[in-house]
């Protein structure tokens, strides 16, 4: 599990987390919504020791993040993190975008790690696509691409950061509906978004975020059809 202990972190005098608390279970899908500038996206580069913190604690498969002995490096192998850009290598064709990583890192042969990019391709729905390069993609498809590259490295959890906000809107739902398929498959993941229909319902919980504290947080259907603070209530009614 991931268990993020009275996390604070600041930028300079910018308090941008004051105080996190959250416990995500195996198998669990939590999605983080509110405003921009709430510390959504922090949290998960936190979580993935991408950002430091001021205090607290996260741990992950009882593993310290942030304490000074442990290897960020290795320990990141087990958490998986897809951002708003796809950032695909330009030059390589979407097999080898998949593969780079287990064969630099994982030390995987390459045969085994084309195979391997070839699984991931198909599941994510671009096993035809496996000699394109990212320009000859869509958005949606590229998105689907970078899925792909993080599942080819086996991680236990995904951090997903706004994946569909750079997309199209006709290109939002191929994105969402390879989450959800994911989800089905038990993948642990921490969303950040803003399509709250999808957190409706693909999530086990929403947490609301509101200047750097959960304002809110309960299971999916029931906080997004039912929020209890105003805060909540006035966010999803400007959202819906």
């Amino acid at each position: 599990m991931i268990e993020i202990q009275e996390v604070h972190k600041s930028f300079g005098s910018l308090k941008v987390l004051k105080g996190i608390d959250l416990t995500v279970e195996k198998g669990e899908v939590v999605c983080l919504i509110g405003a921009s500038g709430s510390g959504k996206s922090t949290l998960l580069l936190c979580i993935n020791a991408l950002e430091s913190i001021n205090s607290g604690k996260i741990i992950v498969d009882g593993i310290d993040v942030h304490a000074p002995q442990t290897n960020q490096d290795q320990l990141r192998r087990k958490l998986g993190i897809i951002f708003q850009q796809f950032n695909a290598f330009p030059h390589l064709t979407a097999q080898q975008n998949v593969a780079l990583a287990p064969r630099k890192v994982l030390k995987t042969p390459t045969k085994y790690a084309q195979a391997l990019a070839q699984e991931h391709l198909a599941k994510v729905g671009l096993g035809d696509k496996l000699d394109r390069y990212p320009a000859q993609l869509s958005g949606g498809q590229q998105q689907r691409l970078a899925i792909a590259r993080a599942l080819a490295m086996e991680p236990d959890y995904l951090l997903l950061d706004e994946v569909t906000s750079a997309l199209d809107p006709e290109l939002v739902g191929e994105v969402l509906d390879t989450l959800r398929m994911l989800a089905e498959d038990g993948m642990t993941m921490i969303a950040v978004t803003h399509e709250i229909p999808f957190a409706r319902e693909v999530a086990d919980r929403v947490a609301f975020f509101h200047q750097g504290v959960i304002h809110e947080i309960g299971p999916a259907k029931e906080l997004i059809n039912n929020p209890q603070q105003q805060r909540t209530k006035e966010f999803l009614g400007n959202i819906l």
